[in-house]
C-alpha cells in the first residue's frame, strides 16, 4: 500500500485565480518542491497556465506531479450555472492533459450559510425543489468528469456552503450514484462543521477516493463560531493551524486509511491569508515533517 503526500496552492493563500494578492504560480511550484513535496493540485482554474506545454515544462522542472483540481463554484446558485460548467470543463481538460486523476467538487460559500458556518443547528436548509436541482447540478458535473473525462470525482464538504454539515454530505451521497461520485474527505472542514472526522471515515472509508489534510485550532474555532466570523476572516485568524497542532487526530486518520487499504494521494491544504509572505513554505515543511513523524511518507 502506498500513500503519497502532496500540497495545494491554497496553502499559499490561492483561493481565486484573479486575486491580485496571489503569489505567482511559479513561486508556488518552486516552494512546494523546496518544501519536499512531489505532488501538487492545480488550484483554481486559470491560476496555473492552461497551455499544457507551459505547465508540463514547469512541473517537470520542479519534479512535481499534478494530483487533481478543485471546482470551487456556487453549485447552489442556478443563475451561475454557466460559470460552474465552464470552470468544470476547463478543470477537467487541464487534469487530463497532465495525467491527474482527481476532480474535486465544492459548493462555494453562500451568503445564506456564511453566518452559520460551524453551527449546524442554526443553518438555513434548502427546500425540497431547490435541493433536487442543486443535487442534480452536482451529479451532472460528476458524470461529466467521470464518464467524459475518465476522472475520479469526489464531493468535498466546505464551511459556509450548502454541503457543509455531515447530514447534508450523507444525504447527497445517498442520492447520487457512487460509480460517478466518491468523497474527497477534508479532515479540517469536517471538524470546523462540528463533527468527528475519524468516525465519518470509518463509516464511509469505501467511498473515500482522495483526502485533504487540514487541522483546526479549537480555540480559534470556538471564537469564530461564537462571533459568526466569515470564512476568509477565520482563515486570517489562523483557524487552519499546522498539522498536529489542532484537534484532528491524524494518527487515527492514518490508521483508518491503512486499515481500509487506501492508496494514492493525501493533499495538505492549510488555507491561509495570501499576504503572509514567506510563511507558507515554512508551514509546508513543518506539515510534511509532522506527517512523516507519524508514519506518512
Amino acid at each position: 500500500m502506498t500513500i503519497r503526500i502532496g500540497n495545494a496552492p491554497c496553502s499559499w493563500g490561492v483561493e481565486f485565480a484573479s486575486d491580485p494578492r496571489n503569489p505567482s504560480w511559479q513561486t508556488v511550484l518552486k516552494e512546494c518542491a523546496q518544501a519536499g513535496y512531489k505532488g501538487i493540485e492545480l488550484g483554481p482554474v486559470g491560476f496555473m497556465p492552461e497551455d499544457p506545454a507551459v505547465l508540463a515544462e514547469a512541473l517537470d522542472e520542479h519534479d512535481l506531479e499534478l494530483i487533481g483540481g478543485v471546482v470551487f463554484r456556487p453549485f447552489h446558485d442556478p443563475a451561475q450555472w454557466d460559470d460552474v460548467l465552464d470552470a468544470s470543463v476547463r478543470t477537467c481538460k487541464a487534469l487530463v492533459a497532465h495525467g491527474a486523476r482527481h476532480l474535486v467538487l465544492i459548493d462555494s460559500i453562500s451568503p445564506r450559510r456564511a453566518p452559520t458556518a460551524g453551527r449546524a443547528g442554526e443553518a438555513e436548509q434548502m427546500g425540497a425543489d431547490e435541493w433536487r436541482a442543486f443535487r442534480d447540478r452536482i451529479a451532472h458535473v460528476a458524470r461529466l468528469g467521470a464518464e467524459e473525462f475518465g476522472l475520479t470525482v469526489g464531493i468535498h464538504a466546505h464551511a459556509a456552503g450548502f454541503i457543509d454539515f455531515e447530514p447534508e454530505l450523507e444525504r447527497l451521497l445517498d442520492e447520487v450514484d457512487p460509480s460517478v461520485l466518491k468523497i474527497c474527505f477534508d479532515t479540517g472542514h469536517h471538524t470546523y462543521a462540528g463533527f468527528d472526522p475519524v468516525d465519518f471515515m470509518k463509516r464511509h472509508a469505501g467511498r473515500i477516493s482522495y483526502m485533504h489534510f487540514k487541522d483546526i485550532d479549537p480555540v480559534v474555532r470556538a471564537d469564530v463560531v461564537a462571533n459568526r466570523t466569515g470564512f476568509y476572516d477565520a482563515c486570517g485568524q489562523g483557524i487552519f493551524c499546522n498539522l498536529g497542532k489542532g484537534s484532528v487526530d491524524f494518527s487515527a486518520v492514518r490508521d483508518v486509511l491503512i486499515d481500509h487499504g487506501f492508496e494514492g494521494w493525501c493533499t495538505v491544504e492549510q488555507d491561509c491569508d495570501p499576504t503572509l509572505g514567506g510563511r507558507p513554505v515554512v508551514d509546508a515543511i513543518a506539515n510534511r515533517e509532522y506527517l512523516e513523524s507519524i508514519g506518512f511518507k
